[in-house]
């Protein structure tokens, strides 16, 4: 539990960061329209910290981080999680810079939804498997 904690912790802390990131890099900049640095620090805290609070709180009912899909769950879910944001940040700032949008950029950009897509599917088959034991 207490990993699952800490992830919440480090995505809150990242998402903040990302906060700043984002309003003194556009000001320092002069950039007044829109691109992937706007969201990146909600993508954060959402899909990561208030994600992973809401999984602490199905691990204190379920016991999940005891189950065998746990760790394919939680590495594929980071990992994909990890990789979706740095691309957003990549995007952005190239976006900021005045380059055009790239489509080997968006490409790499979706493997890392389709790799949380894996996460997100460990995790519900781990929930039902949790659940169906609790029924």
């Amino acid at each position: 539990m207490k990993k699952i904690y800490t992830t919440a912790k480090i995505y809150l802390i990242l998402g903040l960061i990302a906060g700043v990131f984002y309003r003194e890099y556009t000001r320092w900049q002069g950039f007044t329209g829109q691109s992937q640095l706007n969201v990146l620090h909600t993508h954060l805290l959402v899909l990561g910290m208030v994600f992973f609070l809401i999984v602490l709180s199905l691990d204190r009912q379920f016991n999940l981080h005891d189950h065998v899909k746990f760790n394919r769950f939680y590495l594929s879910y980071n990992l994909g999680l990890i990789w979706t944001v740095t691309m957003m940040l990549v995007k952005g700032i190239m976006t900021v810079q005045g380059y055009a949008d790239s489509a080997m950029v968006n490409g790499i950009a979706g493997l890392g939804h389709i790799i949380i897509t894996f996460g997100l599917v460990w995790f519900f088959a781990m929930l039902k498997d949790r659940v169906g034991q609790a029924a």
